[in-house]
């Protein structure tokens, strides 16, 4: 019996030792299905928002590398932010997203300025931080139903809510500290 024991803790400790590369591939996965089974998007909802921001960056990349634009996307609504040279390349980038398979919406909030500067983009990152974690309070919401994005001190917040959900997490976007403006773009479901 003691050495059915010993032999099945040292197959244990092997497996485990060859499998522990593994590790990070098996938590993010575990972390990902956690986030998709908590969403109020459906999890090809989910899927098509990524990969509409993974092509978009791309194409950002690509096409309009001197502008400064953010991309993001919940539940194939997505959301332009950052700064472009001109007006006509505002609508460039809105017309080249517009023809992107899975896109239904666009909220084009570019604006004709100078690319905001790396401190600036810090400060912005920093906002999107405070405005996350006061939301995981999640008094009455679902804190995982909301996105958060910060551009030049203005807070978009994005999300699949009730209207006193939506008013409950803007109040407290707008409450936080370093917020200008509070810009909501949620999508309303059902009381």
């Amino acid at each position: 019996m003691m050495k059915q024991r010993v032999t099945a803790l040292l197959l244990a400790t092997l497996a485990a030792a060859n499998l522990s590369a593994c590790f990070p591939l098996v938590a993010g996965g575990v972390a990902a299905g956690a986030m998709v089974a908590t969403d109020r998007r459906t999890s090809g909802a989910y899927v098509e928002d990524q990969s509409i921001e993974l092509k978009a960056g791309q194409v950002m990349r690509e096409r309009f590398a001197a502008a400064h634009v953010t991309v993001t996307s919940y539940n194939r609504a997505v959301l332009l932010t950052g700064e472009v040279a001109d007006d006509a390349q505002r609508s460039a980038v809105e017309l080249q997203l517009r023809g992107m398979p899975n896109v239904r919406r666009i909220y084009n909030h570019l604006v004709v300025a100078p690319s905001s500067s790396l401190p600036q983009r810090n400060g912005d990152i920093w906002l999107t931080t405070k405005v996350r974690t006061r939301l995981l309070e999640g008094n009455g919401y679902p804190p995982n139903a909301v996105k958060v994005v910060s551009e030049r001190g203005v807070v978009y917040l994005l999300g699949l809510l009730t209207s006193a959900e939506g008013e409950a997490a803007a109040q407290v976007a707008a409450t936080t500290s370093g917020v200008q403006q509070v810009v909501t773009l949620f999508e309303p479901i059902g009381q």
